[in-house]
């Protein structure tokens, strides 16, 4: 009988060598697939509430609200102490996937940084840097361009604002692309930006988003200040979901974000928020020839150049113009366009004849020497308290 049990398995041991290799193959598959901590990693950490109840996680529709204006969110901001994050650095991104997939996530990071960071470097990194740290959390999608447009198919919630708000009809020069581009090319193949450590959040420091104080502040780059989760959701033990490409096309996931229809409210009113709906700043082109070119910010204020703004026909114009010069601080130039419809606010400068036509406000603050002016659309502010009435030209 053991004879011909041995016999049978001689016969079937290429069978059987098959199996086993099918089942090792499954196994590594498992082990390396999308995974959340392990229990060694959570239990050595604070107990942590679970994914779906984190603030501001990827199905959070209220992202970057504020009902603070620019002076008083940096107060608060200011308030709120630094985390040490130096001791927890985000592991480096190991890309796996196709020719495309690198493509396709290149191209999704750059545009990210781009889109929310400008042209600095340190300020581009962050941002990439925090883009692949959601790649790697549980709590966002798997990919670099699902990370991206996150959020951008529904009316409410996208995770970067620059998908829901317009700002995807910009377009930048060849050469702000190039440099944008290499910088995605290191952080795709390993480089770690230290300083935001496993950051997942970010906001500029003239907003405060009801989130922020529910996560741990851990970094400031520019005008950005970075932020994670408290406990383990917040600390790099969590970033052990496996990138293996799969990346979505890119210009399907624009043009979706484009064509989904969204309520006006979505973008704040000037006078609600003191913020601008688009900011037009000197590392931005084409510029508007007629302008004087804008000088460097100051630390901790709002970038100069020209801010798009919503405004409503129920603002008071002396409202609309004290928050127009928080916009505008110092002497530095700076100028704000207001419209009271969102589709009506351009992508970029110059503004076109159609833009120019539907302005409703316009303000430049005083500046070496000139005096402060602010014009109004009089069919929406009749009889301004401040200011005075657009030219009849420009209807």
């Amino acid at each position: 009988m053991q004879a011909l049990a041995s016999s049978r398995f001689r016969e079937n041991a290429p069978l059987f060598g098959v199996l086993f290799l099918l089942v090792l193959s499954f196994t590594a598959l498992a082990a390396f697939g999308r995974q959340t901590p392990s229990p060694n990693a959570i239990a050595a950490l604070p107990l942590q509430a679970p994914l779906e109840a984190l603030p501001a996680s990827g199905e959070d529709a209220d992202i970057l609200f504020s009902t603070l204006d620019p002076e008083e969110a940096r107060l608060r901001n200011a308030a709120v102490g630094f985390v040490d994050a130096a001791s927890d650095p985000a592991p480096p991104f190991h890309f796996r996937g196709n020719g495309i997939d690198r493509d396709r996530a290149r191209d999704c990071l750059a545009l990210a940084a781009l889109a929310e960071a400008g042209a600095g470097d340190a300020d581009q990194r962050a941002v990439m840097q925090v883009v692949l740290n959601r790649v790697r959390h549980p709590a966002f999608s798997g990919t670099v361009c699902g990370v991206v447009f996150e959020g951008s198919q529904r009316p409410t919630g996208c995770q970067f604002t620059f998908t829901c708000d317009g700002s995807l009809a910009r377009s930048y020069p060849e050469s702000l692309w190039r440099s944008a581009r290499a910088r995605a090319e290191e952080a795709l193949g390993g480089y770690v930006d230290g300083k935001v450590g496993s950051a997942t959040h970010y906001h500029a420091d003239y907003v405060y988003p009801a989130w922020s104080g529910e996560l741990d502040k851990i970094a400031a780059v520019g005008p950005h200040l970075f932020f994670r989760w408290k406990g383990t959701w917040g600390s790099s033990h969590a970033l052990t979901a496996r990138y293996s490409g799969g990346e979505p096309d890119p210009l399907a996931l624009r043009t979706l974000a484009q064509q989904t229809e969204r309520p006006e409210d979505l973008l704040p009113r000037l006078v609600d928020a003191g913020t601008a709906v688009r900011s037009i700043t000197a590392s931005d082109t084409p510029r508007d020839s007629a302008l004087p070119a804008p000088q460097p910010a100051s630390p901790g204020s709002p970038a100069p150049g020209v801010h798009f703004v919503l405004v409503g026909s129920g603002d008071s114009p002396d409202t609309l113009v004290e928050k127009a010069r928080a916009l505008c601080p110092g002497d530095r130039y700076c100028q704000v366009y207001g419209w009271d419809d969102p589709s009506a606010i351009p992508a970029k400068l110059p503004l076109s004849s159609t833009a120019r036509a539907k302005l409703r406000f316009s303000f430049l603050p005083a500046r070496s020497g000139n005096g402060e002016v602010a014009y109004f659309d009089c069919r929406l502010f009749p009889a301004p308290t401040a200011g005075s009435c657009l030219p009849r030209a420009l209807y």
